[in-house]
C-alpha cells in the first residue's frame, strides 16, 4: 500500500475514533439531537467525464442521523467534493424499483423483510441501472475519492480478509454493469425459492457478488486502500433509534414476508 495512503488510513481511524468517543458524552446530554443528511448535495468541484458517473449513493432506514453518523458523512464528502451526493430514503427504494426494475425483481424486493437485505439489492439495481458509487453509511474513504477511480474504469470492487474475498460496502461501476445484473437474477432466484437458511451475508449481501466474481477478472482494490467500516460510527449509533435492527440480529425465519402478511400489505398499499 502506498505510504501516502495508509497514513490517510491511520489518520481516518484517529479522527473518526475520537469522534466516536465524544459522541457518547454528547449524545447523554442531548439524547434526541438529531442531523439531517441532506437527500442532494452537489459536487462542489467540477471534474472531466469518466465512465463511472461521478455520483455516490447511500441509503439508511433515516437520514436523520446521530452525530457520528453526519460526521462520518462529512468526513466523506471532504473526501469526493468532485462527486454528486444522493441519498435514498426506505420509501424512495421502494419507488426506484418500482419504476426502474422488472416486475420480478419488484416482487421480489417486496418479500424482503430487511432493512440490510433491501439495501442490498436495491445497490445492484441502482447502480446497474444509473452507475456510481455506492457506500454504507457506517463506512468511509481513506483517500479521496478521484484518486481511487479512474476516469476509464469500468468497475471496481474491493476485497477483504487478506485481499482474498469480496465486500458490497462498496460498489462502483458504469451503467449496465453484467456482474451486477447476474447477481441480482441471483438473489431474486434465492428469494422466490425461499432460500434463506444462511443469512442475509447469503440471500442478498457479499456472499452473492463473491459467487458471481469467482474466478473472473475485475479490477479490486484492498479495503485498507479505498474505503473501512465503524471508524467514526458502530451498532450502537447508527441504530439508536432503531435498537437491534443490523441485520445480524434477523433470524433466518424473519428475511421473508409470509404469503399471508404479503397478501395483506399488497391490500393495504
Amino acid at each position: 500500500m502506498n505510504a501516502f495512503i495508509f497514513l490517510s488510513n491511520r489518520l481516518s481511524k484517529i479522527i473518526g475514533n475520537i469522534c466516536k468517543i465524544m459522541s457518547y458524552p454528547f449524545h447523554a446530554v442531548f439524547p434526541k439531537k438529531r442531523f439531517t443528511i441532506p437527500e442532494f448535495s452537489k459536487a462542489k468541484i467540477s471534474s472531466t467525464a469518466s465512465k463511472i458517473p461521478r455520483v455516490i449513493w447511500q441509503t439508511n432506514y433515516s437520514n436523520r442521523s446521530t452525530l457520528p453518523v453526519y460526521l462520518n458523512y462529512l468526513f466523506n464528502r471532504l473526501m469526493s467534493l468532485n462527486y454528486d451526493y444522493r441519498y435514498v430514503s426506505t420509501e424512495e427504494r421502494i419507488e426506484y424499483i418500482k419504476n426502474n426494475a422488472s416486475a420480478a425483481v419488484y416482487k421480489s424486493y417486496m418479500i424482503l423483510n430487511d432493512g440490510a437485505a433491501q439495501a442490498d439489492l436495491w445497490r445492484l439495481v441502482v447502480l446497474n441501472k444509473e452507475g456510481g458509487v455506492y457506500l454504507d453509511i457506517d463506512a468511509n474513504f481513506v483517500w479521496p475519492l478521484s484518486k481511487i477511480l479512474k476516469d476509464d474504469d469500468q468497475a471496481v470492487y474491493i476485497k477483504i480478509k487478506n485481499n482474498t474475498h469480496f465486500t458490497n460496502y462498496f460498489l462502483a461501476c458504469a451503467p449496465n454493469n453484467n456482474e451486477l445484473q447476474q447477481a441480482i437474477t441471483i438473489i431474486c432466484h434465492k428469494i422466490q425459492e425461499k432460500e434463506v437458511d444462511r443469512g442475509v451475508y447469503f440471500l442478498t449481501g457479499p456472499g452473492v457478488l463473491n459467487t458471481v466474481l469467482a474466478g473472473k477478472k475485475v479490477t479490486s482494490r484492498t479495503h485498507r486502500a479505498t474505503c473501512i467500516q465503524g471508524s467514526f460510527t458502530n451498532e450502537h449509533f447508527q441504530y439508536l433509534d432503531k435498537p437491534r435492527g443490523k441485520w445480524t440480529h434477523k433470524k433466518p425465519s424473519e428475511l421473508l414476508i409470509k404469503e399471508m402478511d404479503q397478501k395483506n400489505e399488497n391490500r393495504n398499499r
